[in-house]
């Protein structure tokens, strides 16, 4: 057990030092800070404030060592020993170990822990330590550069009681990691304070960082105006070019591997339907949604456009009301006076978004419009964080509803299309998806894993499992006062440690 520094011990028992502090803006304060069971992007981007993977990206987007010291991969590529940093101390004192990495994949992979990462090691067959900082996996399958999958945080194995991980785990909210920066403390205002690592293996650029919780974007920038905020992630349209023509801000443009969808809940009646599903997707006038959200690409599949995995001779879903009419009356529907209807009576769905979802809104009162208009009728809700992953995760219970997933440079979709994907919660089976992907995480291939995953994408787009809709051009603000800024495109705070802040 290594002692904390005097600092780390003044600070636990304080609370930060006084100073200059990069304060950022979230929506919502992320509900839980444990890396295993991470469903929103703001608790992503703490988890990069607050923990390490074997590997991360460097700033060409190429896989580089965090915890890793060097690695070998197998002649038959089935395995790989990884030999971890020395003098890698967590949070608390302790030092890194071996014992670490396995406890972490064990009990991602353990069904007890319910995490929502699973997906991240299913690939993994076993893991073993061979020495206090030495690690060997094996894999299900030949893995060309298994180093690119290695970006899942690790966890302390001292911190928990047994080998299963539960959301209710102290941890949640008193995180022990070995990354850049240490939670501190969460304010009464729901803001939360970070201090530097000082046993970071890297300098950090930046003593303080502080999250705020504003829900009102346009409060946001006006914040960044005022200078009582250093950092926005993501700035609205409207308010780009205000914030762009002020001397004491910059913005960074950044391309997400994001993309917004409408998804269809096809383990009930009419929605397990094709006929349905591609009506109201003809129905949906989708660059009519995006204009008042703000700039992007429309998408016919679940890729970004960027994606060597993207098709692009899959067209865009044509908008025309004739066409749907027809998929409809396919489907056994006729219009009647009051809309599109069958001898059970009338076509209606409900439409469900987050309520914490930036723009949802605005795309759910427009799309509700459009449906309505064409003969469907549409009763809207939005769900708070708890009631969606209640509601949608576990129960199921919904219609159609409006989301987005993001993903980081591996663009795995297996969660989300294969039958037995863990986020896979619309109910969307197709034997001949299932075969795509499995074919394409087994192939050493990398021409045949992309030709595999091109053809996924034609299939998925006929079934038409989700109205595919965009992926949005993204802008960051930052207060000039900080330096030598690098935004990750999926995780934001990857290369935090390298900024700089003046007083």
């Amino acid at each position: 057990m290594k002692s904390p520094t005097i600092l780390g011990l003044v600070l636990l028992v304080a609370g930060p030092a006084t100073g200059a502090a990069l304060r950022y803006a979230e929506d919502l304060a992320p509900g839980i800070v444990n890396p295993l069971f991470t469903t929103s992007m703001s608790e992503a981007r703490v988890n990069e404030l607050i923990f390490d993977g074997l590997f991360t990206d460097d700033e060409d987007l190429a896989s580089t060592p965090a915890l890793a010291a060097d690695w070998d991969l197998s002649e038959d590529r089935r395995s790989m020993t990884v030999d971890l940093r020395e003098g890698v101390y967590w949070q608390d004192g302790t030092a890194l170990s071996a014992k670490d990495v396995v406890f972490t994949v064990q009990a991602m992979k353990n069904p007890q822990t319910l995490s929502s990462e699973a997906g991240r090691v299913g690939w993994i067959k076993k893991v073993e330590a061979t020495g206090d900082l030495q690690v060997q996996f094996t894999f299900e399958q030949v893995e060309v550069a298994p180093q690119d999958k290695l970006f899942f945080k690790i966890l302390p194995a001292h911190a928990f009681s047994g080998s299963v991980v539960r959301r209710g785990d102290a941890f949640r909210t008193q995180p022990i990691g070995t990354g850049p920066y240490r939670l501190v403390s969460y304010n009464e205002d729901n803001s939360i304070s970070f201090v530097r690592n000082r046993d970071f293996r890297d300098t950090v650029g930046v003593g303080e960082l502080v999250m705020r919780e504003l829900s009102d974007k346009s409060y946001q920038a006006k914040l960044m105006l005022y200078e009582s905020l250093e950092a926005l992630i993501r700035v609205l349209p409207r308010d780009l070019a205000v914030l762009q023509n002020n001397r004491k801000v910059e913005l960074y443009p950044y391309q997400t591997n994001s993309w917004w969808y409408l998804g269809f809940n096809m383990t009930k009646a009419p929605f397990n339907d094709l006929n349905i599903r591609e009506g109201i997707a003809q129905m949906i006038d989708v660059p009519t949604l995006l204009a008042p959200v703000g700039t992007g690409e429309l998408l016919s599949g679940p890729y970004v456009k960027s994606s060597p995995f993207y098709n692009h001779e899959v067209p865009l879903v044509e908008n025309d009301d004739f066409l749907a009419g027809g998929s409809l009356e396919e489907a056994g529907y006729r219009l009647g006076q009051d809309g599109w209807e069958n001898d059970d009576g009338p076509l209606t769905l409900k439409l469900t978004a987050p309520r914490m979802m930036e723009d949802a809104q605005e795309i759910i009162i427009n799309l509700q419009s459009q449906l309505q208009q064409n003969g469907i009728t549409v009763a809207v809700e939005f769900l708070d964080e708890a009631e969606w992953k209640a509601r949608v995760w576990r129960s199921h219970d919904f219609d159609l509803l409006l989301s987005q997933w993001s993903f980081d440079r591996n663009e795995d979709v297996r969660d989300q299309f294969h039958s037995k994907g863990a986020r896979n919660f619309g109910g969307y089976a197709s034997d001949t998806v299932d075969s795509l992907l499995d074919r394409a995480r087994e192939s050493s291939d990398p021409y045949e894993k992309k030709m595999l995953l091109r053809e996924s994408h034609r299939v998925i787009h006929d079934d038409h499992p989700m109205v595919f809709l965009w992926t949005l051009d993204s802008y960051a603000a930052v207060n000039t006062r900080v330096s030598h800024v690098v935004v990750h495109p999926f995780y934001f705070f990857t290369y935090v440690p390298t900024w700089r802040m003046t007083k």
